[in-house]
């Protein structure tokens, strides 16, 4: 019984100094593991990063554009307004200089008063 003891005893001690001896050893590859997939995902959020500052980059430019753009419209559409009030202004003008010259002609001559369609007949 004696003998079954010590062995047991024995066996208890291997495995102890095993156990000193291994986890160490698991615990470092552990630790090792660990460590390459924290870089790996800092790699991964760099380049994600970079992407999505790139992405930002670009639909800020397109933002840009789309403002750029709709400023340039704008602009031709007030050039058109302002084009078209200026012609308006004209053909007021020129419709007021029309009925000036009809009433000189009528005060110069009173039977061109009823003859409006201008061709100069009497009727």
């Amino acid at each position: 019984m004696k003998t079954l003891l010590i062995v047991i005893v024995i066996v208890v001690v291997v495995l102890a100094i095993l156990a000193l001896v291994v986890l160490p050893r698991v615990r470092s590859r552990a630790t090792e593991r660990k460590r390459l997939q924290a870089q790996q995902h800092l790699q991964e959020a760099n380049e994600r990063s970079a992407k999505a500052e790139s992405a930002q980059a670009a639909a800020e430019e397109q933002a840009a554009g789309a403002r750029r753009e709709r400023a340039e419209a704008e602009l031709r559409a007030a050039d058109n307004e302002r084009d078209a009030e200026q012609r308006l202004v004209e053909a007021e003008r020129e419709r007021a200089e029309a009925e000036r010259l009809q009433e000189r002609a009528a005060s110069l001559d009173p039977r061109l008063r009823n003859d409006r369609d201008g061709d100069g007949s009497t009727r």
